[in-house]
């Protein structure tokens, strides 16, 4: 049988070395036998972005992008849409199994107890204008947590992190519903723990009990943004924790870091995309315009994914669903199209364009009545879930210690300091 091991030869030297294969990985850190002398540091790899990096080790998603394949801890995304609801899929990716009926139910409980913020989050908002931004207010109310929260400072201790997972969960919906509140000048709605969390998360924002279509539909976006691996956020959340920071200051980090518009905001632009097509009928002439580098087609193609994402085709009949109950927007005849074009035209089949899940979100989160600026914390609500989970896992990881990446130095070397009167 071959070894498990790579041959590398250092041209430089002539020296020859094996490293270890495990996991289809090398150790990054045994290449630092590789070096031209006793005092040299040892070669590193360059991976601008982590193109091609695994920092972790992680038994929670599992994504296979050239395949469209997404599941958690073993589920296809798929199913769990289908047949499940968010607070089991929560349950799923934190423990690793899904719950029977009575650990469903006592999991249920615990988050519905910790719904309510603290009584000190009272005046909490009072220092906002009601122009904030719902995503500064959601970061702020995580920070505003962590120092209510004292006990989430014991981060190795297994039942404090017990109780803090049940906050962040639970108190991300809402901190959610409340900002959206703020900003209309409305009073807060107090969870009621007799619905559902997608349906308290309406309850909460419009005052009433929503379209049990609706509620599903939104407990599906839940299941489908719970986690997605080691994205952008997701590694800000580890990152962070990785210094033994409290939870809740992760969150905070990890919510910073979705609020860039490369990550979390791209439904947004899909929405501005669909109205300045407008139509069914101008969509030739804007794909043209797109194969000639004159503009973008925006929620098409993803780092990761370079087959259709699985949750697209979900997201989209959830559109269809939610339609029926609002009343249809005409962006969907366009965006339909736009898709059925692009996925047989040679030009984006080429460059593996496919759909992904910020295509046909934006059009659910405007037909429910949200605003385009808290399309965002719709995804951060579901993803503390995830955010928590993969935090974890990481404190769990005997090989985890503080990120400290490296750094190709390309700067000056050693120079002595000149005196203010001395430089021309």
């Amino acid at each position: 049988m071959p070894a498990d091991t790579l041959t590398i030869t250092d041209n430089r030297t002539g020296k020859t070395y094996e490293i270890a294969i495990k996991d289809e990985t090398i150790k990054a850190v045994d290449l630092r036998q590789i070096k031209t002398d006793a005092e040299d540091f040892g070669l590193m790899t360059y991976d601008p972005a982590y193109m091609n990096t695994a920092s972790c080790k992680s038994r929670i998603t599992f994504i296979d992008g050239d395949k469209g394949i997404l599941n958690y801890r073993g589920y296809p995304i798929d199913q769990l849409a289908d047949d499940g609801n968010y607070l089991e899929t929560a349950y799923l990716l934190w423990h690793g199994e899904l719950p029977n009926a009575a650990q469903l139910a006592e999991f249920t409980t615990s988050i519905n107890a910790n719904l309510s913020l603290p009584d000190s989050f009272d005046n909490f908002y009072n220092g906002w204008g009601r122009d904030a931004h719902p995503m500064s207010m959601l970061m702020a109310g995580y920070a505003g947590l962590a120092s209510i929260y004292t006990d989430s400072k014991k981060v190795l201790d297994a039942e404090s992190r017990k109780k803090q997972i049940f906050r962040g969960i639970a108190q991300s919906m809402t901190l959610g519903a409340y900002g959206y509140r703020f900003r209309k000048s409305l009073p807060f709605i107090k969870p009621d723990p007799s619905l559902s969390f997608a349906g308290n998360f309406l309850y909460m924002l419009f005052g009433k009990e929503a379209d049990p279509r609706l509620v599903r539909a939104v407990d599906i976006l839940f299941i489908l943004h719970a986690d997605h691996e080691q994205n952008c956020s997701t590694s800000t959340m580890r990152l962070v924790g990785s210094s033994q920071a409290d939870p809740f200051s992760s969150l905070a980090a990890a919510a910073a870091a979705l609020y860039g518009p490369l990550h979390g905001g791209a439904n947004e632009a899909v929405l501005k995309m669909l109205r300045q097509i407008g139509s069914v009928d101008n969509i030739p002439g804007f794909i043209e315009k797109v194969k000639a580098g004159e503009g973008r087609l925006m929620g098409f193609g993803h780092r990761v994914y370079k087959n259709y994402d699985p949750r697209a085709r979900i997201i989209k009949q959830a559109a269809e669903d939610v339609f029926e109950v609002t009343g249809k927007n005409p962006l969907l005849d366009v965006a339909s199209e736009l898709e059925k074009i692009a996925l047989h035209d040679e030009y984006f089949i080429k460059r593996k364009l496919y759909p992904n899940v910020d295509f046909y979100s934006g059009l659910i989160y405007e037909a429910l009545g949200f605003p385009a600026e808290m399309f965002t914390v719709l995804f951060a609500i579901p993803r503390a879930s995830g955010w928590l989970s993969q935090w974890e896992e990481m404190i769990c990881d005997e090989d985890q210690k503080i990120g400290r990446p490296r750094q190709i130095f390309l700067g000056e070397g050693k120079r002595d300091y000149v005196p203010l009167a001395n430089r021309g």
